[in-house]
């Protein structure tokens, strides 16, 4: 990976919060950006207990949380009409485009966006 910004799929940030080493490594000095997505959704966790919510509380504060704006939104619109993505998956990818950095994650789901730089992390 070239660069030093790249974004996170909440799959990714699951990994590395799990301590999985090899996406520690890729992450590396590296400005880390999410969505408000993944923040809703690493924090929104049906019984996330007390100690986990600081933990996640923790890491988050080391990225870039990138909240929802009218470019994202229409963005978000044309990723979901075009490929039929989640609503949260398009949001992510809306946001990797708005920000034109390579977003990573392990879902394949995104390779068949064109309109975003994808890198697919392969367990």
């Amino acid at each position: 990976m070239n660069g030093e910004n790249i974004m996170i799929d909440t799959n990714i940030a699951l990994y590395l919060l799990s301590g999985d080493k090899s996406v520690e490594y890729i992450l590396d000095n590296k400005n880390v950006y999410i969505s408000f997505v993944t923040e809703l959704e690493l924090l929104g966790h049906f019984d996330i207990t007390s100690s986990e919510q600081h933990y996640i509380e923790s890491f988050l504060k080391d990225c870039i949380v990138i909240d929802l704006n009218q470019t994202i939104k229409l963005n978000t619109i044309s990723i979901k009409q075009k490929y039929r993505m989640k609503l949260p998956d398009a949001i992510i990818a809306a946001t990797s485009m708005y920000l034109n950095i390579n977003l990573f994650s392990a879902d394949k789901g995104f390779e068949r966006v064109n309109d975003i730089q994808f890198i697919r992390y392969i367990i």
